[in-house]
């Protein structure tokens, strides 16, 4: 899978840019502040439908235009793809691949798969657990529209229930039926969710081993700590509905869920130790490597084809050790890199270099 080329328009700090990729590494680099990180949001705007740091798409605009224009050309092992996304201020977006409209996040998903490594991810091991559910959900949504379309409507159960619960709190009421009604709802998709989280943190812990070992010679496992207690020696769901019930009046009590995959979590252990409480700054930051390679590795088992690798400023984040050891690794991927200094790359034939200032293209 690769990114032919990216056409920016009234996006960010852009008037308008367009760039030529090579399918290996393509390299962003310039002062902080000019853009480089932009042109690795639009790409990824393609792959997950949102920004990975914006709060809504009008803040994606170009100060003083009414709307932006992306569009990317990219090919699969299949078939080449014209994509085309429009946003106005207004919030109405529209994206078509292929001259055919997309309706549905899970819809565009399938098509283009990417995984993003920033500085804010070196917090994924000791940062909230948010995080590490956001990483699951981005890997694992790209692959499976079933495990989305169940986390889109769960999460919407979820919030009628919660208001609920705190109707009931404030009333002082013992019991509803229609929390029973959410019940099922949730034990109904959140079962999904659960198998599928469950599946790929097993995957996962497989996958990051040997890659780990690689790095450090330390033994690397990857535990998932679910957010309900299921017992899987009969149905997931209905242990998942049981469970619900079971805890309707210490939730009442409370005025909000206390139970379920809104509170998944994955532990990270080496040698036995957790990496969250005994880890060193070093070892963290290892680990968080391990686990975007290991992903890298999951979609290509998946999909029969690496992603693209979008790594913003994370080189100069990384000894010079850990920079080499991911350095061989994307060789054979197509990335693209921003950094503020090309000195701490490796020199290479297969790189192409864009120098970016004040939202401002010009090739090397």
């Amino acid at each position: 899978m690769h990114i032919n080329a990216l056409t920016v328009d009234s996006f960010r700090n852009y008037e308008y840019g367009h760039i030529e990729l090579c399918p290996t590494t393509n390299v962003f680099y310039g002062n902080n502040a000019q853009g480089k990180t932009n042109l690795l949001e639009a790409v990824y705007l393609f792959s997950h439908g949102r920004s990975h740091r914006a709060r809504s798409d009008s803040e994606l605009i170009r100060f003083g235009d009414e709307k932006y224009t992306l569009k990317l050309l990219f090919a699969d092992a299949q078939r080449e793809y014209n994509a085309v996304m429009r946003c106005s201020r207004e919030g109405k977006k529209q994206i078509k691949i292929n001259n055919v409209p997309i309706s549905k996040l899970s819809m565009l998903m399938s098509y283009l798969n990417v995984v993003m490594f920033t500085p804010e991810d070196l917090e994924l091991v000791k940062g909230a657990p948010s995080g590490r559910r956001r990483f699951i959900d981005e890997a694992v949504s790209q692959l499976y529209p079933k495990y989305l379309s169940g986390l889109i409507h769960y999460h919407k159960a979820l919030v009628q229930k919660n208001s609920l619960l705190k109707a009931l709190k404030f009333k002082g009421a013992a019991k509803d039926a229609m929390l029973s009604v959410w019940n099922e709802q949730l034990a109904e998709y959140g079962s999904v969710v659960y198998r599928y989280r469950r599946d790929f943190i097993n995957r996962l812990d497989s996958l990051a081993h040997p890659i780990h070992s690689d790095i450090t010679k330390e033994n690397l496992s990857v535990i998932y700590s679910p957010g309900i207690k299921i017992n899987e020696s009969g149905n997931v769901r209905d242990s998942f509905y049981e469970i619900l019930e079971q805890n309707q009046k210490r939730e009442i009590e409370l005025g909000s869920s206390q139970v379920g995959i809104q509170r998944d979590d994955f532990r990270i252990s080496i040698n036995d130790n957790e990496a969250k409480i005994f880890g060193s700054q070093g070892q963290q930051r290892t680990c968080v490597l391990t686990l975007k390679i290991a992903e890298t590795e999951f979609i290509k088992a998946e999909r029969g084809e690496y992603p693209v690798l979008l790594l913003d400023d994370i080189m100069s984040e990384l000894d010079i050790n850990r920079r080499g050891y991911l350095w061989e690794r994307i060789t054979d991927k197509q990335v693209l890199l921003t950094c503020t200094d090309t000195e701490i790359l490796k020199s290479t034939d297969n790189t192409r270099l864009f120098h970016i200032e004040d939202g401002k293209i010009s090739e090397e």
